[in-house]
């Protein structure tokens, strides 16, 4: 749902949960945490279509800026998943706080909702910006459309909601390159039952299942409600887990 109401793959939500899930379970840290994000990656491809295709319907003119993006994505996130493998766990979960609790921090006080383009949008532009947020998407097994989305609306000058719209298109393409990255590197690894490489088949399925028509009803609700609101509820839940990833409770 939030997938698709605000233009985000969910990694966010399903790296957390997912790793507490796992860690709950017995699976050690080491695993969990590269299960939790190459997982979360391949949950991602099927869920942003889903939303990118009701917000291309709505939204004029973001396909191209949003697959030029998506395409550079790719290479970024493949490469952000090969630098996952080679990082210590416990370092990449406290980065993922870091980085959660810097947007939860953002979204709070941003009170901005649109303003001028201050850049001129151009191929060099826009392939620098999706292999810097590709490669962070590989590494933190997220989509990037968090970091996709504050780019766009706060340095470039585009409407939250064609923000979003781009986002989606985005994080479609180029979390293809981190699933890759993630199946490479752990096809030769113990990892869990049902598995190519870091990706679980069993997660994978049961959260696809809801995942996919969810984001497409959240992107078909996005215009209809209470930006403040809304906002002010995913930043509280973010500093939440935030705080938890990085340790502090």
């Amino acid at each position: 749902m939030l997938s698709g109401l605000l233009g985000i793959g969910g990694g966010f939500l399903m790296v957390p949960l997912q790793y507490f899930l796992l860690q709950s379970a017995g699976v050690d840290k080491n695993i969990a945490i590269l299960v939790a994000f190459g997982t979360s990656l391949a949950i991602i491809v099927p869920t942003a279509i889903s939303g990118a295709y009701k917000h291309n319907k709505d939204l004029n003119n973001i396909w191209p800026i949003g697959s030029k993006l998506g395409i550079s994505g790719i290479f970024g996130g493949f490469l952000g998943g090969i630098t996952a493998n080679l990082l210590n766990p416990n370092l990449l979960e406290f980065i993922f706080g870091i980085v959660l609790l810097f947007i939860a921090i953002y979204n709070f006080f941003n009170k901005k909702d649109e303003s001028n383009y201050k850049f001129n949008i151009n191929l060099v532009l826009i392939c620098i910006i999706g292999l810097t947020v590709g490669f962070l998407s590989g590494l933190l097994g997220i989509g990037g459309g968090i970091f996709l989305i504050i780019i766009l609306n706060l340095f470039l000058g585009f409407s939250l909601i064609k923000s979003i719209g781009i986002s989606s298109i985005f994080i479609s393409f180029t979390a293809i390159g981190g699933v890759l990255s993630y199946v490479l590197t752990g096809l030769n690894m113990d990892v869990l039952p049902y598995s190519i490489g870091y990706i679980n088949l069993i997660h994978l399925i049961v959260i696809s299942v809801f995942s996919v028509p969810s984001a497409y009803i959240g992107a078909k609700v996005s215009n209809r409600i209470d930006e403040k609101k809304l906002k002010l509820i995913f930043s509280l839940l973010i500093f939440i887990i935030s705080l938890k990833m990085i340790g502090i409770f």
